[in-house]
């Protein structure tokens, strides 16, 4: 346990302050459900952008992204540089029109004008259960990160963070949300850069860091770079720690996940809803896709850092028990050995003996997810250790505040409104919308036990979006760019997607895994190499079956179709003078910058 000093709680409590304040003073602006929910889409660009990447730099991100970075090294990054960039530059170029110019509440909303009621009502509910999932995910990594350095209980440190969250929310809406997040975004970099620097000063820079990685590469049967180039070793899925080759990286993560999520997720799509025009929707996705770029830097490294640094280094230094590392990943020791961590990593343990688990053929289970928390641990002082938890406790809240406003939107809009109370005042929406923020959080609580059998948070979150996500692109992509897509090819397509992603994986398991939440719950056809692998599979599974079934249909008349489908829609006129300010001038300069990332860590 670590012993927090008064500054460093001063710093948390002065956060805490700042963010329910900010809910307080934006009450009194709260006075129609449209303001609750869409912020009476008055959002400036800027604000929209930042709040945009800060949704979606929840604690699964920030504590999930520097797990994978100690699970599968820099090749992490294809998260961001395949796996975000090109969807976002696609997002706001191509689709915010759609969203923006129907004038659509919701996600849902616009599949209910696009295709039929049932097409909307479907996505209503596997979107609200995946938020609220989500929403657990955020909850349990930070209720773990308090039980670790602060010595709380699992269960009190989720009620309190949960409590936190749902006081903002109840009180200001989206709005609250969007501006609480644009100041989390700030404390997420500046909590995270000095952990970075100073986990590269004590390993000697990259060259040492690539270094030490070499030597954990080859000690688990890969190349000496297979952890530091995210590119070279994705010929064959036995050559890189991510156990997937670069067609299934490609088509899984950089077009099926991608696209999914960036495309037609209601958590991030709300924030450019919530724009003052037009081309500040479009620009939302655009500007967020800058630091997005460069985040890797921050919440990757520190996870390959905790992989290789020495215990005995840094401000507070490791016990005995993580000093006795053993010298790869998947070291193989006696059942009855003290095997703990590789670097500062810790092994996952039993709950009831406290003894290291281990997977189905006796290696050690590392526990990913307290890379980055030891990292904090480890190399801050008093007063910064302060920061870089309140960086974590904001990346918690931006992620899961942003779960809780997709989801009150969608219930309320989409389900309520929609199948329970339709034709009532509006004041009773409102009134409804903050009841839905009360028992979206209570069943997120219930999500954050779920999320426990996991030892990498980002492998469920990618998993739960395999199911969600991949098949409701295909739907989008048809329904968009093709006039003759039709409600009940959408619908079908949508239950065939979900349904050929729960064989898939309940048919398949990951290497080591044993039968359970992980798959081959149907029997065990075919074992991948990686949860990551066997997740990737499982979208494109998902989506070649949504959108085959899609195809059987019958066409919409032409002038129903207009303002909801590419070609029967206007193209939008940019109401800026400055060519940095427009759309496409954005989109080009940040492709480019993609490409030159990953060409340098090629």
């Amino acid at each position: 346990m670590t012993t927090l000093h008064g500054i460093d709680y001063a710093v948390m409590l002065l956060y805490f302050g700042f963010v329910l304040g900010i809910g307080a003073m934006l009450r009194r602006y709260v006075h129609t459900s449209e303001d609750f929910f869409l912020s009476g889409r008055s959002i400036p660009a800027w604000v929209t952008g930042l709040a945009f990447i800060s949704a979606n730099l929840g604690a699964q991100e920030v504590i999930g992204m520097g797990a994978s970075g100690a699970k599968y090294g820099i090749a992490t990054s294809h998260f961001y540089w395949i796996g975000a960039i090109p969807a976002m530059v696609f997002v706001g170029l191509f689709m915010m029109p759609f969203y923006y110019g129907s004038r659509a509440r919701s996600v849902p909303e616009y599949l209910k004008l696009r295709f039929d009621e049932k097409t909307r009502g479907l996505n209503a509910i596997s979107f609200a259960v995946m938020t609220v999932f989500s929403s657990g995910i955020s909850l349990y990594a930070m209720g773990k990160l308090l039980n670790l350095l602060l010595g709380w209980s699992f269960d009190l440190s989720i009620l309190v963070a949960a409590g936190i969250v749902l006081a903002y929310i109840f009180l200001g809406g989206l709005t609250s949300a969007i501006y609480n997040e644009v100041l989390q975004f700030f404390l997420i970099v500046f909590g995270f850069a000095p952990l970075v620097f100073l986990g590269l000063r004590d390993v000697g820079g990259w060259p040492g860091l690539a270094g030490r990685l070499a030597g954990v590469a080859t000690a688990n049967g890969y190349a000496p770079g297979a952890y530091t180039q995210s590119w070279r070793f994705m010929g064959s899925a036995s050559a890189n720690p991510v156990g997937v080759e670069w067609f299934g990286l490609v088509m899984g993560l950089g077009f099926v996940l991608s696209f999914g999520y960036w495309c037609t997720d209601f958590l991030v799509v709300q924030r450019a809803m919530a724009a003052n025009s037009m081309t500040a929707a479009r620009r939302t996705p655009l500007i967020a896709a800058v630091p997005k770029m460069l985040f890797p830097f921050l919440v990757i490294v520190p996870g390959m850092l905790a992989l290789v640094v020495s215990p005995t280094s840094g401000v507070r230094q490791a016990g005995p028990a993580v000093t006795a590392s053993p010298p790869s990943l998947t070291s193989q020791t006696s059942p009855t050995s003290a095997a703990s961590a590789a670097g500062i990593v810790p092994p996952k343990r039993d709950a009831r003996t406290g003894e290291p688990l281990r997977d189905a053929h006796g290696h050690v289970v590392l526990d990913y997810d307290l890379a980055t928390p030891m990292m904090l641990v480890h190399f801050f002082p008093a007063g910064l250790l302060g920061l870089g938890l309140t960086a974590l406790l904001a990346s918690f809240m931006s992620g899961m505040a942003g779960n809780v406003t997709a989801f009150n939107t969608v219930w309320t809009y989409d389900l309520y409104q929609s199948y329970v109370r339709p034709g009532a005042p509006d004041a009773h929406y409102l009134a409804m919308g903050r009841l839905a923020t009360v028992f979206g959080v209570a069943i997120s609580v219930a999500a954050a036990y779920v999320a426990a059998s996991f030892n990498n948070i980002m492998d469920f979150l990618q998993l739960v979006f395999a199911f969600v996500n991949a098949p409701l692109f295909a739907t989008f992509a048809l329904g968009m760019f093709w006039k003759r897509a039709t409600g009940h090819g959408a619908f079908t397509g949508l239950v065939a997607g979900t349904l050929a992603a729960a064989i898939h994986h309940g048919l398949s398991l990951p290497a080591g895994a044993a039968v359970g939440v992980k798959g081959g719950y149907l029997g065990v056809v075919t074992t991948y190499p990686s949860e990551l692998a066997q997740t990737f599979w499982t979208a494109i599974a998902a989506w070649v079956t949504c959108f085959a079934m899609s195809l059987a249909t019958r066409p919409r008349p032409l002038e129903e179709l207009r303002g909801l489908v590419y070609g029967l829609t206007s193209k939008p006129t940019d109401d800026v003078s400055r060519w940095y300010e427009r759309p496409v001038s954005l989109a080009l300069l940040v492709l480019a910058g993609a490409v030159v990332l990953n060409a340098i860590f090629f």
